[in-house]
Order: C-alpha cells, then sequence, then structure tokens
C-alpha cells in the first residue's frame, strides 16, 4: 500500500489545506494499492505563492546557466538511481506493462534528461546583433516566470520531464498537476527534487481533478501554462489564458493515419504499425490509428495486421512478457467499448478483437485489441480520438487519394508512409499535415526534435532546442556609448 497525505510545495511535505484523500486501484486487479492526497483550491494559491517568491525573490533565475544545468544533473542522478521504483508505480497506478514502463514510461525521460542538459550548456544564452540603425543590439533570454505544468496519466513521466526540466534549466519556478491517476510517479520525482537539494518553491506539486487544474491554469501569479490533453480541454484552457494574457502551449489529441503505399510488404508494415499503435493498450496520443491501404491489396494488409493484433499478449502488467496491459480507469474501458460497438453499427468490419474481456481475464479493465477493415473515413471510429487498442483499416484508391484521406481530420499531430523507396515516402510526408512525421516507422519522439500538433492537436513545441525556447521570452537591449 501506497499512503501520502501530504503534498510537496515550497521544498517541504507538509498537510493540505482544503484537499480530499483518494484512493489508488490497480487497474488490473481492482484493488485498492494505495491513498493519496489531493490538493484544494488553497494549497494551490500556496503552491503558486512558493513559485512566485522563488522566482521573484530567489536565487534559481539569477543563477548562471552552468550553475542551474549541474543542480538539474544531480536530479537526474537521483533519478537514473531510482528508474525501476518509478518504472514499478506507473505500471502499478495504470497498467502500463512493465516492460514498456522500463523502456519507455522511465527511459524517455532519463534519455530528456540528458538531452536538455546538453542542449542548455550549449544554449545561447545572450545573442549579439547588428541593428539597422547602426546600433548595437543585445538579445537575452530570459526565464518566462511561474509555469504550470498540467499533465494527463497516460505517459506521465515522460510527460512531466519533458516540460518540468527545460522550464528549470531555462530559470522558471514550475507548480506541476498531476492527473489523479498518476499521482505517485509525481510524489516520488517530487521525493528526489528534495534530494537534489533545488531551492525552496522552485517546483511544486498540486494533484487533482479538473477544480483544482482550473484554479491553477487561472491564477494571477502564474505566467505560463504548459497543457498535454484532451482537445475539450485544451480549449478551456487556452481561454483561460486569453483572458489572464498568459502564454499558453498545447499538446492536445490526434487521430493519426498510416498511408501504406502500394509498394510496402505486409510483413515489415504490420508489426511496425502494431508497435507504433498499440503501445500503452493504444493510450498514446501520437498513436497511429487509421491505417490507409491501397483498396487493390486491402486484403494482404488486413491479414497480416489481424494475426499481429491476435497474437498480442494481454494480462498481467507486472509480467515482462504482456505486451498490453488494461486501460486505465473502467471509464475508459466503457468508452473504449463504446466506439467498438460504434463501429460495428456504423458498418466497418470486425476482423478481430471486439468488446468482450481477453482470454483468460474475469477482472481488470481490459479491452481485446481491435481492427476494423472495410471502413471508411466518415466514421466516428475513424474521425475521433478513441484513445485504446482499435485500429481501422480504410482503403484507398490512389497516392492521391491516401493524402486527402490522412489530411481529412481534424487533427494534425502525427503521422506515418510505408514505403522501401525513402524519396517516396519523404514527399508524401511533405505533403500531409501534422506537427509530426515518420517515414517506415511510427513517429518516434526524438529528444532532439521538437514535438507537437497543428490544427486541434495543439499548437507549440516541447523537446529540442524548441522546447527550451517555449520557456523563454527575448529581451532586447540596444545601447550607444555615454559621450561627456
Amino acid at each position: 500500500m501506497h499512503i501520502s497525505d501530504k503534498l510537496f510545495i515550497d521544498g517541504q511535505w507538509s498537510p493540505p489545506e482544503s484537499g480530499t484523500a483518494r484512493d489508488v486501484v490497480s487497474p488490473h486487479s481492482q484493488q485498492v494499492i494505495g491513498t493519496v492526497t489531493l490538493a484544494g483550491p488553497a494549497d494551490v494559491d500556496r503552491a503558486v505563492h512558493a513559485a512566485r517568491a522563488a522566482f521573484d525573490e530567489g536565487p534559481w533565475p539569477r543563477m548562471q546557466p552552468a550553475e542551474r544545468v549541474e543542480a538539474v544533473k544531480r536530479l537526474a542522478e537521483h533519478y537514473n538511481q531510482n528508474r525501476d521504483a518509478m518504472a514499478e508505480l506507473i505500471t502499478a497506478e495504470i497498467g502500463a506493462p512493465i516492460a514498456f514502463s522500463k523502456r519507455a514510461q522511465v527511459g524517455l525521460p532519463s534519455m530528456l534528461f540528458t538531452a536538455f542538459t546538453d542542449l542548455a550548456l550549449k544554449f545561447d544564452w545572450q545573442e549579439a546583433r547588428a541593428g539597422l540603425y547602426g546600433k548595437d543590439i543585445r538579445i537575452n533570454k530570459q526565464p518566462v516566470g511561474v509555469v504550470a505544468a498540467v499533465v494527463p496519466w497516460n505517459m506521465p513521466q515522460f510527460l512531466t520531464v519533458g516540460k518540468v526540466v527545460p522550464a528549470l534549466l531555462a530559470g522558471c519556478a514550475v507548480v506541476l498537476k498531476p492527473s489523479p491517476e498518476s499521482v505517485l510517479d509525481a510524489q516520488l520525482l517530487a521525493d528526489l527534487v528534495a534530494k537534489a537539494d533545488l531551492p525552496p518553491g522552485v517546483f511544486n506539486v498540486v494533484p487533482g481533478d479538473r477544480d483544482v487544474g482550473e484554479a491553477l491554469v487561472k491564477h494571477p501569479g502564474v505566467d505560463k501554462v504548459s497543457f498535454t490533453g484532451s482537445t475539450a480541454a485544451g480549449r478551456q484552457v487556452a481561454m483561460a489564458c486569453a483572458e489572464g494574457l498568459k502564454q499558453v502551449s498545447l499538446e492536445l489529441g490526434g487521430k493519426s493515419a498510416a498511408i501504406v503505399l502500394d509498394d510496402a510488404d505486409p510483413s515489415f508494415v504490420a508489426p511496425a504499425i502494431q508497435s507504433a499503435s498499440l503501445a500503452n493498450s493504444g493510450q498514446v496520443c501520437n498513436a497511429l490509428s487509421r491505417i490507409l491501404v491501397p483498396a487493390r491489396r486491402q486484403d494482404e494488409f488486413v491479414d497480416a495486421l489481424a494475426a499481429g493484433v491476435a497474437s498480442m499478449s494481454v494480462g498481467d502488467p507486472s509480467d515482462p512478457e504482456t505486451r498490453l496491459g488494461p486501460l486505465v480507469a473502467e471509464r475508459q474501458q466503457t468508452r473504449v467499448r463504446g466506439y467498438i460497438e460504434e463501429g460495428q453499427r456504423e458498418g466497418a468490419r470486425l476482423v478481430t478483437g471486439g468488446t468482450g474481456m481477453p482470454d483468460g481475464l474475469d477482472t481488470g479493465w481490459y479491452v481485446r485489441p481491435t481492427l476494423f477493415a472495410d471502413a471508411h473515413n466518415g466514421m466516428r471510429i475513424a474521425r475521433e480520438e478513441i484513445f485504446g487498442p482499435v485500429l481501422t483499416v480504410i482503403p484507398y484508391d490512389s497516392e492521391d487519394d491516401a493524402v486527402r484521406i490522412a489530411n481529412d481530420s481534424d487533427y494534425g499531430l502525427a503521422g506515418a508512409v510505408f514505403t522501401p523507396d525513402l524519396d517516396r515516402g519523404f514527399e508524401v510526408a511533405g505533403r500531409v499535415r501534422s506537427g509530426t512525421f515518420g517515414v517506415n516507422q511510427g513517429y518516434i519522439m526524438d529528444p532532439a526534435a521538437p514535438f507537437g500538433g497543428v490544427k486541434q492537436s495543439g499548437y507549440g513545441r516541447e523537446l529540442g532546442r524548441e522546447g527550451l525556447e517555449s520557456y523563454l521570452v527575448s529581451q532586447s537591449v540596444s545601447s550607444t556609448a555615454a559621450t561627456s
């Protein structure tokens, strides 16, 4: 049992002023595995004031960048020493298979620490520029201020570290709001921050429901909001930030398409799409959930995909051999099963999977990995983000038709093309409107490359140089030599 009745605010663990206790329930066993304390509005206010004091009066933003790098490197050392514990917590609280937790849920954040600290050491924090009127211009890169980092439950540490580390390196103070489903890992991170001896108030954690997120986003002491979540929630965040004239970046939903060209090999395509689409039981924002295949070869690709999907091991997420674990909560299980029923009502062909429990399981919030074929892009299963292990195959007539279907979406987060002809693949990539794209792979989140979307997938970028710059503002200073 994991029990915590305190919040990490202003560099210490303290009782909440207005929060409530919440049970942590295993998505696999449906048993209570812990109790955590959620924050309330008064705790949000306390956390923002602590961050405000750390930024306005404390040493952190006034340190040299190299000093902040050394402090974050201390945090990274503690993080790497606790990778197994962090992975086990994430598997327990959200049901991610332990192999995936170790490789991606924790392995990727570890890489981000290294990537961002290396970037910060090489970053040009001050630039000299020749002005157009004969004056010298100096551009100072300064921290944006107090950052509200709001993260969902599906990739909690990757999304947290991707926001918190560049914000800290930039000199900002952070208030993190994790999802109620993923509090345990956020608390462990707070413990590691305390061990790394960062200044008080630089990092604060206020787990909570929507009311806590709303109070944090709207708080007048916050200068920037970095939000990852649904498109519907992102709209509300954007409106609140507009009212308060806060900077905001939004990483929202996706309905990404994999374009399988007519020269692709099913034996290569099927496992690649399976890996890119069903990781974390499909609870990944950039999952390739629409599979566009040439109509004359649809059966070949469907057969290959079906064989792979049906063979995936589903079960106990703590088993290293498990490929698919449960969904995070009963509400998510109900939602995904509803989409499977809707796909059948709309006339798509159910190839494998369905709404029943996977073989050998009678408890847990599981959904069988499901594949639809003979679908069209107007169906709800092709247009709406399901966030579960459901793939939809859509046939197309020509390459132009495939690109048109891929772009016929409210979203624009990611996508992919599969072809042995790389030049052809890059050409197709340039025609698809998305923030990220993969050729012969699902898009891999490389720490050196910016990640984000277009259209209703949001705006702003995380990771890479752009991810660091998103927590900075430019101050322009012009000068003239004084004369007596």
